[in-house]
């Protein structure tokens, strides 16, 4: 199946230098293929309901129009023969009452299971769109075009009439009005066939007026306001999530927060007043027209009673199903309209479900490698998106199985970075990082990311059980003795003391009315425990002991030190006492490593380092006199 072009290619800028959101044009008949395809692969029987409804909801739209005709026709004939009889008419009135029964509650059942089974598929379409987000690089969650193509795509799948579900259920509406057309227009046809050509002259304006406003408010609202929704959904979250509470209340930030969420609703609404203003000008143009039609429709059929071509009966028939016709094709051309306006958002999810994230398909076997890493950073550079300068400059250094590797320097010197490329979260804009001399871009970066335990600073908890959240597995593959055991090990057995339900607890208060949260302190020893649990060869902790005390935390690393085994580890801290736990030191500044060596080593050259560690001695060494001081008092 061939794609049309695509309008914006992936890393195209405008004349600001901006990334453009990434958009390719499917088409509507492309876009209605995959619609099928999902439904013949999620529901299938939704396609035999969509037959079945829509008989049943066209035979509703015409039925009245042949019962007033018949209706009429036999009050005729009853007073031409001066009869008084109703049993004739209560025969009539009795059938068309089973009719509309029939009618009315199959549909009524019919619709109910289409919309029903409709939102099921929209349902799996989210779990796909999720699936296809979890699995982009870590990289691309930080770029704002993306974050925009997936808002998009998320807006595709936002509700029942919007998007993907929005064009299921104009397919089905579409498909009634089909079947209402074509009995209508044949029968109108056979008495004159100026009234189809007014009709459809009437409606193909306000379709050209349709179209013209979808679009308009595609371009000019639901595109530009992708970034103004996200901003939208982040000071929602701000405002509501509980992390953030009492950062808020504290720091008095309810006027700031308030105004700033006010300004981007204001803006939002400049949009959203715009994109009204298209669609008023389009209900003066549909309520002219239909007028107009209207009269010309009267004109036609009143002429041909009283010229007596049409009985009264008649009259009564195709004044109804002119009417019917009229509003089939209204309805056609509107729900086209909007089928349309719901292709195009369909567009914004294909385009983020179709969005190349890496090609693996020459990937090495990760077993090459064999149970030994040997790292090496040979020149590797790396600048973020946007900037003007590197974060990591001209970077060389190699990391043997088996060493403990400290990271040490200010903020912004480059630690997290370095780190978050040796796991390859990021990509090297310049040179390479290899493992046991291959490029770490030739393994599969889910097969890579086994080799490492990491162990971050902002440590995320999940509304899982305890023994979950160690595990980082579903509940049938975690071993719940092991992660009992690795949270002893990770300093957690007074918590678990206090914990009615040991490991079996839920965290979080988000899906269970019972969970609980834990403390700074408490995470990131819980997060030790995820590292001891997943049993990596290379464990990489990044500031792992900052909610500590550097008491508590000299006695965690000399514990985590011997549960280490001998295999190789980096640590990032700004307390260069963990650093004496470690075989070599990588000092850097700026993205650069300045100095390399042992603790002693370092000290002994006076340089950086040294200067950093005096300094933390002395502060250590002051708050000791400070304490001995007020226990004196």
């Amino acid at each position: 199946m061939k794609k049309k072009n695509k309008t914006v290619l992936p890393g195209e800028r405008d004349e600001n230098g901006k990334q453009k959101v990434p958009h390719t044009c499917y088409g509507l008949v492309s876009n209605l293929q995959f619609l099928f395809r999902k439904i013949w692969k999620y529901k299938k029987l939704l396609v035999l309901m969509f037959v079945f409804g829509a008989l049943t909801q066209s035979v509703m739209r015409y039925l009245w129009s042949y019962i007033g005709k018949f209706m009429v026709d036999l009050i005729q004939a009853q007073t031409a023969r001066n009869s008084t009889e109703i049993l004739p008419l209560v025969q009539l009135l009795g059938g068309v009452a089973l009719i509309e029964i029939a009618a009315i509650g199959g549909q009524v059942i019919v619709s109910n299971r289409v919309y029903y089974n409709m939102t099921c598929v929209r349902f799996q379409m989210i779990t796909e769109k999720n699936d296809k987000l979890l699995s982009m690089n870590y990289q691309m969650l930080e770029q704002p075009h993306i974050l925009d193509m997936h808002q998009r795509a998320a807006n595709s799948l936002g509700g029942n009439w919007q998007g993907f579900e929005g064009m299921m259920n104009r397919v089905y509406n579409l498909s009634a009005q089909v079947v209402t057309l074509i009995v209508t227009a044949g029968t109108i046809l056979v008495l004159d066939p100026r009234l189809i050509l007014v009709l459809t002259a009437a409606m193909l304006i306000n379709y050209g007026s349709q179209q013209w406003s979808i679009k308009d408010d595609k371009k000019h609202f639901w595109d530009e306001t992708s970034t103004t929704r996200r901003q939208m959904s982040y000071m929602e979250r701000c405002t509501q999530d509980f992390d953030y509470a009492k950062d808020i209340r504290m720091f008095s930030l309810k006027p700031w927060l308030l105004r700033k969420q006010k300004g981007i609703l204001e803006e939002y609404q400049k949009k959203y007043h715009r994109s009204r203003n298209f669609w008023l000008r389009h209900s003066y143009i549909y309520s002219s027209t239909s007028l107009i039609a209207s009269a010309v429709m009267y004109y036609i059929l009143i002429t041909q009673v009283l010229q007596e071509n049409v009985s009264i009966g008649n009259f009564t028939l195709y004044l109804g199903l002119c009417g019917a016709f009229s509003q089939a094709l209204s309805d056609f051309y509107d729900n086209f309209g909007q089928l349309q306006f719901a292709s195009n958002m369909v567009d914004d999810l294909r385009t983020f479900m179709d969005f190349q994230v890496e090609k693996e398909e020459e990937c090495l076997d990760i077993g090459i490698l064999g149970d030994t890493y040997n790292f090496e950073f040979r020149d590797v550079c790396f600048r973020y998106e946007g900037a003007k300068e590197d974060t990591i400059r001209h970077l060389n250094l190699s990391f043997p199985a088996g060493q403990r590797l400290a990271v040490v320097g200010l903020n912004g010197a480059g630690k997290t970075t370095f780190i978050k490329l040796l796991l390859r979260l990021y990509d090297v804009t310049g040179g390479e990082i290899v493992v046991n001399g291959y490029n770490i871009n030739r393994f599969r970066r889910k097969d890579y990311y086994t080799l490492f335990a990491p162990v971050f600073q902002n440590v995320e908890l999940f509304a899982f059980p305890l023994a979950e959240n160690v595990s980082m597995k579903e509940p049938e593959n975690t071993d719940r003795q092991r992660a009992e055991s690795c949270l002893l090990q990770a300093g957690m057995g007074g918590k678990l003391q206090t914990l009615e339900k040991g490991i079996d607890t839920e965290i979080l208060k988000v899906l269970h009315e019972d969970g609980v949260d834990l403390s700074g302190g408490e995470k990131q020893k819980l997060a030790l425990a995820r590292a001891l649990y997943k049993d990596a060869p290379v464990i990489v902790l990044d500031e792992p002991t900052a909610a500590l005390d550097a008491l508590a935390e000299y006695e965690l690393y000399q514990n985590f030190d011997r549960m280490m085994e001998g295999k190789s580890a980096v640590y990032i801290s700004h307390r260069l006492s963990s650093t004496r736990f470690c075989d070599r030191i990588a000092m850097f500044v700026n993205g650069q490593i300045v100095e390399y060596g042992t603790h002693e080593e370092l000290l002994a050259a006076q340089g950086e380092y040294a200067k950093m560690f005096e300094i933390q001695a002395r502060y250590y060494e002051e708050d000791g006199k400070e304490g001995g001081a007020h226990e004196e008092d």
